[in-house]
């Protein structure tokens, strides 16, 4: 079995600091990063998703409501759109862009910059298998990990090394990845509402 990892939107933004920060953001970076040190040779292959924005529509709103409408963020070229400083990038072998010009949350929307799709670029790897870990649960972590298990990856979501907004939210995904037959390890960082 070969087995990735998909580190999902450790962006300055989403951290604290950032235009749409998520409590623990900037923690989970840094857990993320000490398990790719102790543990290089659990993973074949590591990639990362990153939230993409060039003119994503009706994604960005002032005021937004949270749901679907959201402050700017993660724009094309802007600091906030990198990746977190705690994060280590060094073991990343594909980034997966997403939303330049709609709201996508998983990483199956994205593209690498020589226009393959993650599923594409996994299969093409013979990975069989993934562990989604990032930010934030109840939004593009669980998107992504939704996506996997459809696209017939076994998926493993690390939740403690996930971020969630907020506690209702974050439960009700636990529940919903759990119905979808994704293997939950540990418990998700939740330090919003």
């Amino acid at each position: 079995m070969s087995r990735a990892l998909i580190i999902v939107d450790v962006q300055k933004d989403f951290c604290e600091g950032g235009s749409l920060p998520v409590g623990g953001g900037a923690g989970i970076a840094t857990r993320i990063s000490d398990l790719l040190e102790t543990e290089p040779d659990r993973w074949q292959h590591v990639v990362a998703t990153k939230d993409y924005h060039v003119d994503p529509g009706a994604h960005f709103a002032e005021p937004a409501d949270y749901v679907d409408s959201w402050p700017e963020h993660c724009v094309a070229g802007t600091p906030g759109a990198d990746f977190h400083p705690n994060l280590r990038t060094d073991p990343i072998e594909a980034v997966f862009r997403k939303g330049e010009r709609s709201a996508a949350y998983s990483g199956f929307e994205g593209f690498s910059d020589g226009g393959e799709t993650l599923a594409d670029w996994l299969r093409g790897r013979e990975v069989d298998a993934v562990d989604v870990v990032g930010i934030a649960t109840d939004h593009c972590v669980r998107a992504t990990a939704l996506d996997a298990a459809r696209e017939g990856f076994a998926t493993t979501v690390l939740l403690d090394l996930t971020a969630g907004v907020a506690r209702l939210t974050t439960d009700q995904t636990v529940t919903e990845l759990d119905e979808a037959g994704i293997i939950l390890l540990g418990e998700p960082v939740i330090q919003g509402h």
